[in-house]
């Protein structure tokens, strides 16, 4: 019997919904905390800090030139279109037509005709009624959860799920079940045994991770002898899975269905910003409605706008850059493999290698950077199992030669362990 994972969030705290001002839920038997000098107010971040230097996971940032001469296998510019000179010629003609800001939020002033034909196309193109532009995938997920939900519905997810889902979910205030990685069997259970009549099943098609795929067919098919609907998130699937790269989605056939939700990235494959869910209209018109992180949130910019559509349309000129982008990924994992490294198996663009600890994969990557190779270095929490790892994706771009070079260089700085 699979034991679903509850988390139980309580709303005591906020005196309304939506109120600027809430009151706390309690006040000590004691009385009052004593006043803290106000220096002092934020020592427990340093607290915090050495806890993570202790584990290991101290991050930083590292600002890029805008020529960097290192090979990027850490970027998620899986078509190589970030550069290409039509998307980024049209991102600088958008900006002096319309200006660098939309001004306002999508239901003020912030909907330019670039939106509404960004839309049109992105929903044709995957096989969608209709779609929703928002300023990132984040708050497309962040919308398309809670609104898709309530108190008086359950959640089930995969426990693997984007981080930007897992905070939908803490926001829905949902029964929320997470229940074992790719286990559709699991999914059932949660959602036979779950106390409200309205569900929700939430995954991701491709999991950022290690590049994995989720089932699809079988997650609908639970759905569905369940009552459930199905929220998909698609941003490692659109541009690189399906008919010319149409999306994990559209490869199962379910764009079109009634009861499936797909929310989708514009700053991966499309090489731009912003986020879009994709689904039946009285969806999309339920999220233009209710949605806070769509209303009250500044539109997209005319710029960003412009780069995805016409990426968009370099993709359907171009599909043969999904292809490549697969073809990168299972080379290096094969090489991998054969090299005795612990390589995930790739279904898209993305591929792990785990590393024996947090400061094994840092080191990895730091050697890697000085010998020209980027790549990504995932280490708790970001990571949902707590293994360490070298996260690294296609980019359709890369020459053959530049793929081997990039081989070589993970291969012969690679752990002991892993030699």
């Amino acid at each position: 019997m699979h034991e679903p994972f509850k988390i139980t969030l309580t709303a005591t705290s906020v005196a309304a919904r939506g109120a600027c001002g809430a009151t706390l839920p309690y006040v000590s038997a004691e009385g009052p905390a004593a006043p803290v000098p106000a220096e002092n107010v934020l020592d427990w971040l340093d607290v915090e800090a050495e806890k993570r230097a202790e584990a290991g996971l101290v991050r930083r940032l590292r600002p890029r030139a805008a020529a960097a001469a290192e090979l990027d296998l850490a970027g998620n510019d899986y078509l190589g279109l970030a550069r290409d000179k039509r998307v980024a010629g049209a991102a600088a003609a958008a900006a002096l037509k319309w200006g660098a800001g939309s001004t306002g939020s999508r239901l003020v002033t912030g909907s330019t005709e670039l939106h509404a034909e960004l839309e049109q196309e992105l929903a044709r193109f995957c096989g969608a009624q209709a779609a929703l532009v928002f300023s990132s995938g984040f708050t497309a997920n962040l919308g398309a959860v809670t609104t898709l939900s309530g108190r008086e519905s359950a959640i089930v997810t995969d426990s693997s799920i984007h981080a930007s889902l897992i905070e939908g979910c803490r926001l829905s205030r949902a029964d929320i079940a997470a229940v074992a990685h790719n286990d559709p069997s699991a999914v059932g259970h949660a959602l036979r045994t779950r106390r409200h009549q309205r569900a929700l099943v939430v995954t991701d098609s491709v999991f950022s991770v290690d590049g994995d795929k989720a089932d699809l067919t079988a997650l609908v098919d639970v759905c569905r002898d369940t009552g459930a609907a199905l929220l998909v998130d698609d941003a490692h699937g659109l541009g690189v899975l399906g008919d010319g790269g149409r999306g994990a989605v559209h490869e199962a056939g379910l764009t079109s269905a009634p009861d499936v939700v797909t929310t989708v990235t514009l700053s991966k494959s499309l090489g731009a910003q912003g986020g879009a869910v994709l689904g039946p209209r009285r969806v999309i018109r339920h999220l233009t409605e209710t949605a806070r992180s769509f209303i009250f949130d500044t539109a997209l910019a005319p710029a960003s706008t412009a780069a995805a559509l016409t990426a968009l349309r370099v993709l359907i000129e171009e599909p043969q850059r999904a292809e490549r982008a697969r073809e990168i990924t299972a080379t290096m994992a094969d090489r991998f493999t054969a090299a005795g490294l612990p390589a995930s198996t790739p279904e898209a663009a993305v591929l792990a290698v785990r590393a024996p600890s947090p400061d094994d994969a840092v080191g990895w990557a730091a050697r890697c950077a000085e010998r020209g190779v980027r790549v990504g270095c995932f280490r708790p929490p970001s990571v949902p199992d707590g293994i360490s790892r070298l996260r690294l994706t296609a980019n359709a771009g890369l020459s053959d030669s530049d793929v081997e070079r990039a081989i070589e260089v993970i291969i012969e700085t690679a752990p002991s362990f892993a030699s």
